[in-house]
Order: C-alpha cells, then sequence, then structure tokens
C-alpha cells in the first residue's frame, strides 16, 4: 500500500477546527502551543473559537489552516502511520513540507502569515474576484479568459478535477469570462467569497516581496517526495521546494494533475490531513478507485490509524 498524505489550502477554514483534536491529543495541543509562540498571538483562540470575520483574514487563515493540518498530522503520525509521498493543495503545500521534514513547523507558520499579509496587499479589496466554473472544459476556460480579458487580467487559478476549474483577475474580467464559460457549456458559474484573487498574474507583487523571505529560510531535503503544485512534478531537493513555493504566489494550482502523478507514482491511499473534506472529493473524482481517508478530528485520526495499520500489516 503506497500513501500519500494531502493537505487542504485555504476554504477549509471553520470556527472549531482543531479544537477537539487539542483535547484529546497532546501532541495536537502542542501544535497550537507552538503556533502561539512563534506568531505572538492567540491563534488558537481564534481557531476555536472565532470570530469568524477574523478568521476569514487571510493573514489569519493561512497559518490557521497550516497549524489545525499539522495538529491532525503529529498524532496520526505518533500512532505509526508514514506518508510516502506528500502534496498540499496551494498553502497546503507548506503542510506537506512540515509533514516532510523540509520545513520546520514555526518557520512555515511566520511565513504562511507574511504570504497572507503580502497576498492582501498585492490587490485592494473589490479590485480582484475568483469565480468557480463548473462542467466545463480548461481549453474552452483558457479560451474564454483570453477573449474576456479585453486588457485586463484573468486566468485559471486552480485546476482542481475534471469539471471544476476556479478562474481569478479583475472583478470586471472575471465577470465577463464567467459569462462567455456560461455561452460555451459550463453548467454553472459560482462567484467566491474571497478577499483577493489569488493565483493570477495579479499577485506577481506579493510574489516578488515573499521571495526574498523564503530564500533566507532553512530549507532541508523533504524526508519523502513531494508532488509541488505548480509544476505537479516530483521533488526532491531543498531547493525545488523553495523554487515551488516562491512561483506558486501568481501561478494556477494544477492539483488535478499533481493527484494524476501521485497515482502514477502507485498511490494508491490518500490522506487528507486536516481541515474539511474538500480534497477527499477532489481526489475521488480525479482518481476512480482510490481509496480516500481524512483526518480532522479525533474518531477519523483513529479510524485512519487503525485502516493504515492494517495496510501495513495486510
Amino acid at each position: 500500500m503506497s500513501v500519500a498524505f494531502v493537505f487542504p489550502g485555504q476554504g477549509s477554514q471553520e470556527v472549531g477546527m482543531g479544537q477537539a483534536l487539542a483535547s484529546a491529543f497532546p501532541e495536537s495541543r502542542a501544535v497550537f502551543e507552538e503556533a502561539d509562540a512563534a506568531l505572538g498571538i492567540a491563534l488558537s483562540r481564534l481557531c476555536f473559537e472565532g470570530p469568524e470575520a477574523a478568521l476569514q483574514l487571510t493573514a489569519n487563515t493561512q497559518p490557521a489552516i497550516l497549524a489545525a493540518s499539522v495538529a491532525a498530522l503529529r498524532p496520526l503520525v505518533a500512532r505509526g502511520a508514514r506518508p510516502r509521498w506528500v502534496a498540499g493543495h496551494s498553502l497546503g503545500e507548506y503542510s506537506a513540507l512540515v509533514a516532510a521534514g523540509a520545513l520546520s513547523l514555526a518557520d512555515a507558520l511566520r511565513t504562511v502569515r507574511r504570504r497572507g499579509e503580502l497576498m492582501q496587499e498585492a490587490v485592494p479589496v473589490g479590485v480582484g474576484a475568483m469565480a468557480a466554473i463548473l462542467g466545463l472544459d480548461l481549453p474552452a476556460i483558457e479560451g474564454a479568459c483570453r477573449d474576456a480579458a479585453q486588457g485586463e487580467v484573468v486566468s485559471p487559478a486552480n485546476v482542481n478535477s475534471p469539471g471544476q476549474v476556479v478562474i481569478a483577475g479583475h472583478v470586471g474580467a472575471v465577470g465577463r469570462a464567467s459569462e462567455l464559460c456560461r455561452a460555451r457549456g459550463a453548467k454553472r458559474t459560482v462567484p467566491l467569497p474571497v478577499s483577493a484573487p489569488f493565483h493570477c498574474a495579479l499577485m506577481r507583487p506579493a510574489q516578488e516581496r515573499l521571495a526574498p523571505e523564503l530564500h533566507a529560510l532553512p530549507f532541508r531535503d523533504p524526508e519523502v517526495p513531494l508532488v509541488n503544485n505548480v509544476g505537479a512534478e516530483v521533488v526532491r531537493t531543498a531547493d525545488a521546494c523553495r523554487d515551488g513555493l516562491v512561483r506558486q504566489v501568481s501561478a494556477a494550482v494544477r492539483w488535478q494533475e499533481s493527484v494524476e502523478v501521485l497515482a502514477r507514482e502507485g498511490v494508491t491511499t490518500f490522506v487528507e490531513v486536516g481541515p474539511g473534506t474538500v480534497l477527499t472529493g477532489l481526489v475521488r473524482k480525479i482518481v476512480k478507485g482510490a481509496r480516500v481517508l481524512s483526518v480532522h478530528s479525533p474518531a477519523s485520526l483513529e479510524e485512519a490509524a487503525v485502516a493504515l495499520a492494517a495496510g501495513r500489516e495486510g
């Protein structure tokens, strides 16, 4: 049984995440204590109690999801579960790199908080937008974006699964592209409640400001290989890990291709580690028949640990 641990990105946050894990497992409690100390804020309280409006601020959301994901990871590893591969959706790649030993938790937390601040500052609120395009193939969406741009930015931002692509850019261009996608056969287009247009050219100022901070961080070669989402490629060195985090700020998340790469490499079991079950649903659409587990609560963690142990013994 070849196992990949996959980690969620922004959009999976909810008030209360990680609280039951922290109550049940000392390893999870220690993660939140380390997060509070690393950031100098009560991140644990924000995760457990909200308020939701504060949790939804990008500079808070990103370290909160990272902390909640690693809080799910640590007790799972303590029960003997080990991945052969790791991957993460956008922000989730930082969690994956912590899991692979390439980046320390404290460094990752401080960096994603800064990443969130820079992404929010790159585009004033109200200037950018994102929308999900459902039921239309990627070439048709790319064509609609080109035709809708009219001198503005709009492009695919997240290629999540067959029939689910998110576009990002200027408000007007995203609106025009959404209309064109509907006219060209999309089943639905759904504006997303986000504070900035992530993973498009409008994020280049954030990328340029984050790059030197990432280059100053100590990265190590990952203990297990990572499939990064910017290139959907296998990464085995510290430099390649760092490079992927720089490029992903303004580039599309190629999640569907990343999961397909993992499947081609022999992964048969995918474990979503962290809040929510977004990736669980996406993996099932991408790899028919894949075994998919999720770890976001004490009960789901114990179930996954037992299932993974049985697979090792079998």
